[in-house]
């Protein structure tokens, strides 16, 4: 038997005995321990699982611990990871009852946001299967790596933003320096978080991805001459990250399946660095370099020329993106743009597409006044679309009615015109964070001509997207029939409005329609 398959094997006999693929919630390793997050403890068999000849104890811990010892355990683990994931892919979808038509009173049925919201729902998982291919899913990937730090970038953004204007009103000068050490610190060394993320997505160790990635914010690079110049520290900066912690991945991956388990730990680590060290010194770090000042001069020149027409493409399209599931290749580029230029000019343009989304749930609510139930989702889901999170609105409402959806895209598209506009005027407006949007972004703001220009042309933006979201589908957003059909008096919905379309969570929004759409929206 070869080696892969014995530790495919050991997966394989592990899994059921903790409980299969839904008992588990998160899955890492250790240098000898595969460490797992689960739901339920009563379910794992612990004397069948020690009983398994791979397995030399358990430790039940905060995460429930297996020993499996070095070397093996590097490889037993992306086995275990890639059977939870197609045993929970190919868990069985239950079909929903047929409705008995023939006893369907004459009148029109009330539509009810509880029918709204299983439409919804439905909608929501169609559009996960359909965009579960070999590119959307690399790319909902790499949104996992960016996803998490997002906390760090509000933070460290609303701290930027606070020493700013300490700075501009001349107060506190004793306190300003250490603002700025607090809010930089953490984008100097984002390379490193960055590789530690992309190796442990990508099945690598996580250790050895920063180790990888530091190497681009090292001092001592500047030493380093390629291409005929010397580096430069940050060069290539998240997307060179990316790619070394990518390749030392692929290199770990590899030495794992040559290197003896007796040597593993030691051997593997040193191949994994020093080769992913080198080709990144000597070929990642220039040609990311190259790339990342593309991204941004390609962002700047865009707005600076296209305007109020570039504003409302990226406006308008940014939640058909979003349901296809390819905005999550933007959040690299907002990263990288917030590290070149302190600020991403794209997030205030795309948060429009919020805005619409409010608009038009306002226009719904007044085009449906007898329809109690869809009225009280939109009353508890309205603030927080204010907010910046979409995903009641869209779910609960518009996406289920179909025609608002489209007139709140219509929203979206004239407030990214009207701040487009403004940055092609030569006033950039941008967001020191990505994640959050709608009134939430006021404190993130930044731009080229001071906040209060920002905060005033962020607003403006945001009032015409109310306004066209409204307008559009007030007058374009039913038809006679659909009037016809959900303006009909309802009961109170039995379950609260506010959980209708229950909450996405946030690490699936910046991925897929999920929490991290609800942070883009």
């Amino acid at each position: 038997m070869s080696n892969d398959n014995k530790h495919r094997d050991t997966a394989a006999a592990i899994l059921p005995l903790v409980g299969g693929a839904g008992n588990v919630t998160s899955v890492v390793h250790c240098m000898t321990r595969l460490r797992l997050g689960l739901r339920d403890r009563s379910l794992v068999q612990e004397e069948a699982l020690k009983a398994l000849p791979a397995v030399m104890g358990v430790v039940d811990d905060d995460t429930y611990q297996i020993v499996l010892g070095p070397g093996t355990v590097a490889r037993v683990t992306p086995e275990f990871e890639t059977l939870v994931q197609k045993e929970r892919a190919a868990a069985p979808v239950v079909p929903t009852a047929p409705q008995d038509t023939a006893s369907a009173p004459s009148d029109p049925a009330p539509v009810t946001a509880e029918e709204l919201a299983a439409q919804g729902a439905a909608l929501r998982a169609e559009r996960k299967a359909r965009n579960a291919t070999p590119f959307k899913v690399f790319l909902r990937r790499i949104a996992n790596v960016f996803v998490p730090l997002i906390p760090a970038l509000i933070g460290s953004g609303i701290i930027a933003g606070i020493n700013g204007l300490l700075i501009n009103m001349e107060w506190l000068p004793g306190v300003t320096p250490a603002l700025a050490a607090i809010a930089s610190g953490f984008m100097a060394l984002i390379a490193v978080f960055v590789g530690y993320n992309t190796a442990k997505e990508f099945g690598g160790t996580p250790i050895l991805g920063g180790a990888v990635a530091s190497v681009i914010v090292y001092a001592g690079v500047a030493n380093v001459e390629a291409f005929g110049q010397s580096l430069s520290p940050g060069q290539g900066g998240v997307l060179g990250a990316l790619g070394a912690a990518l390749l030392g991945v692929q290199v770990e991956k590899w030495s794992r399946r040559w290197v003896p388990e007796a040597v593993d730990v030691l051997v593997t680590p040193t191949i994994t660095v020093l080769v992913a060290g080198l080709v990144t010194l000597f070929g990642l770090m220039f040609a990311a370099g190259e790339v990342s000042t593309s991204i941004g001069d390609f962002a700047n020149w865009l707005l600076a020329n296209g305007g109020a027409g570039a504003g409302l493409v990226l406006g308008g399209l940014f939640l058909p993106l979003v349901m296809l599931g390819l905005h999550q290749a933007l959040i690299p580029i907002h990263t990288t743009l917030i590290e070149q230029d302190s600020f991403t000019v794209l997030l205030p343009i795309l948060a429009m597409a919020g805005a619409g989304q409010v608009g038009a749930a306002i226009a719904v609510y007044l085009r449906l006044p007898h329809n109690t139930s869809i009225r009280t989702t939109i009353k508890s889901a309205l603030w927080p679309g204010f907010l910046g999170v979409g995903e009641p609105l869209i779910y609960g409402v518009s996406l289920p009615l179909g025609r608002p959806f489209i007139t709140a895209s219509v929203g979206g598209a004239l407030g990214g015109a009207f701040v487009g506009f403004f940055n092609q005027l030569g006033d950039a407006v941008g967001s020191t964070a990505i994640g959050p949007s709608g009134w939430a972004l006021f404190p993130l703001l930044d731009g080229n001509k001071g906040l209060g220009v920002s905060i005033a042309i962020y607003a403006g933006g945001l009032l015409v997207g109310y306004v066209g979201g409204f307008l559009a589908t007030y007058y374009y957003g039913f038809t006679k029939t659909m009037l016809t059909e959900l303006n009909v008096g309802t009961a109170e919905p039995t379950v609260p409005a506010s959980d209708a379309p229950s909450p996405v969570a946030h690490e699936e929004l910046v991925v897929a329609s999920s929490r991290g759409d609800v942070a883009d929206v």
